[in-house]
């Protein structure tokens, strides 16, 4: 009998749709080489550019917070394409800003596109994929999130240059070509047979599967589904995923985003070249280099992380990512502490510990969280869900990033401020044991909260909720 299944075109899917995910990446990591630049070009202040950083991220909160509903009403595919022309418009109205109020409006309405990504691209991924691979594709977007990062910190290094005030003009206008890719790929990608289904378009749900899942699959997939959407036929909207029997599903939508947030990681990512140059580095493009190291560790452990989230399973890689976590920052706050004693030797030993502490995220909680938000939720409220998840990480992220310099000063220790370019400033030792004991308690909360969902078809994930089980029964 013929068939239309081709096993290698969920993949081609998978990577044109984590494009999204790059596009997040970049953006997140573009303004970490630019604000070196940009700040001494309008002449502001540290805590104008943790204004600036953070109107990103409210952008992304408004965006997490609004298109749950819409994107469950009109599908995951056209959301995704709209995001692709708010990235383009964003990262043009970023490089051809005028003033830091254009500068903030741009990074503002370019978050929202950041924030809109970052659930319903994991989102679309899950539901369109085979359930013994789903971890691995998923994991695709935290993949390429890493690869925007890298080439952000790539792209930002290649126009680096002391002498262009303007330099950081070029290093946002990039961010265009992605979205452009983006927005060709998906205009000929299908809608999730899942959301097909809910719209009463079975026909056109069985296409899809008939292309994605082996022959003797599509019967027991469309059984599945149909299942999933008659129990919760009654139950639909916001009201929904706060009922009892979703309350752990709760706990582990925000918890994760919480301790992925809170152990600091997008305070190296955002404000990488600064740390550097806390650690000992120079000037602004030696630390540039520095950070396209930081971008490179993050890629490579992220494909560590795909390659082995399917075999050893979600909760071995917790709490081995989790414990490198805790002791890479203990000990990356005790290098900065003593950082007048070690001198050179510590500034070498601090760039090893950040790298460590990239790559122990990298396995773990960093791909982890977005792939966990996308399975442990039902179906008709996955969309809704999955923006909760992602309005979490985003107002968790936002914190962090507004709060590190603030961090930083208020844990300094009386004679152990650090001088960069002649300026005074804080020492960073005391937020990195701040955040490494906040990953000592990700630890304890992981052994509750983290479900294995290694090889569980989505939906027997919500029968487990229904049937009342715990995260570690799973």
């Amino acid at each position: 009998m013929k068939t239309n299944y081709n096993r290698w075109l969920v993949y081609i899917v998978a990577i044109i749709a984590a494009t999204g995910g790059l596009l997040f990446g970049f953006d997140t990591g573009v303004i970490s080489g630019a604000i070196p630049y940009f700040q001494p070009y309008f002449g502001i202040d540290d805590s104008m550019v943790e204004t600036i950083t953070t109107a990103g991220l409210v952008g992304a909160i408004l965006g997490a917070l609004t298109c749950g509903r819409i994107t469950d009403r009109f599908g995951r595919r056209k959301i995704i394409l709209i995001a692709a022309i708010v990235f383009g418009l964003g990262a043009m109205w970023s490089g051809l800003a005028t003033s830091t109020v254009q500068l903030i409006g741009a990074r503002l309405f370019l978050g929202i596109a950041i924030g809109v990504s970052s659930f319903v691209v994991p989102l679309y991924i899950a539901e369109i994929s085979p359930t013994k691979i789903r971890g691995r594709l998923v994991s695709m977007f935290q993949l390429m999130v890493t690869i925007g990062i890298l080439v952000s910190y790539m792209s930002d290094l290649y126009f680096a240059d002391n002498s262009v005030a303007d330099c950081w003009r070029p290093m946002f206008l990039v961010g265009v070509i992605p979205a452009v890719i983006l927005f060709i790929g998906m205009w000929f990608l299908p809608e999730t047979p899942g959301w097909l289904y809910t719209r009463g378009r079975e026909a056109e749900a069985r296409r899809v599967l008939e292309k994605i899942e082996p022959p003797q699959m599509i019967e027991q997939r469309i059984a599945m589904i149909a299942a999933e959407i008659e129990n919760g036929k009654k139950q639909a909207g916001w009201r929904e995923i706060f009922r009892p029997w979703l309350r752990n599903v709760l706990i582990i939508c925000i918890g994760i985003m919480f301790f992925q947030q809170f152990v600091g990681i997008n305070t190296i990512m955002y404000y990488c070249p600064k740390i550097f140059m806390m650690a000992g580095f120079t000037d602004a493009v030696s630390a540039i280099w520095a950070s396209v190291g930081v971008g490179l560790v993050n890629v490579i452990f992220t494909l560590v992380s795909i390659y082995f989230v399917d075999r050893w399973g979600r909760r071995k890689l917790y709490f081995l990512g989790m414990g490198g976590i805790s002791l890479s920052l203990l000990a990356l706050g005790a290098c900065f502490l003593l950082n007048a004693r070690l001198g050179g030797f510590g500034s070498g030993v601090s760039i090893l510990l950040i790298f460590l502490y990239i790559a122990f995220f990298a396995i773990s909680i960093g791909p982890l969280g977005w792939l966990i938000i996308t399975e442990v939720f039902p179906l008709r409220v996955r969309g809704i869900g999955s923006s909760l998840g992602s309005l979490s990480v985003w107002i968790f992220n936002s914190i962090v990033a507004f709060t590190f310099f603030k961090i930083v000063r208020l844990f300094t220790l009386p004679g152990s401020e650090i001088t960069v370019q002649g300026e005074t400033i804080g020492n960073p030792a005391g937020a990195f044991f701040f955040y490494g004991l906040i990953a000592l308690c990700g630890i304890i909360w992981g052994y509750f909260y983290v479900p294995e969902t290694k090889n569980v078809p989505l939906e027997k994930i919500e029968a487990h909720w229904r049937a009342g089980g715990s995260p570690r029964t799973l």
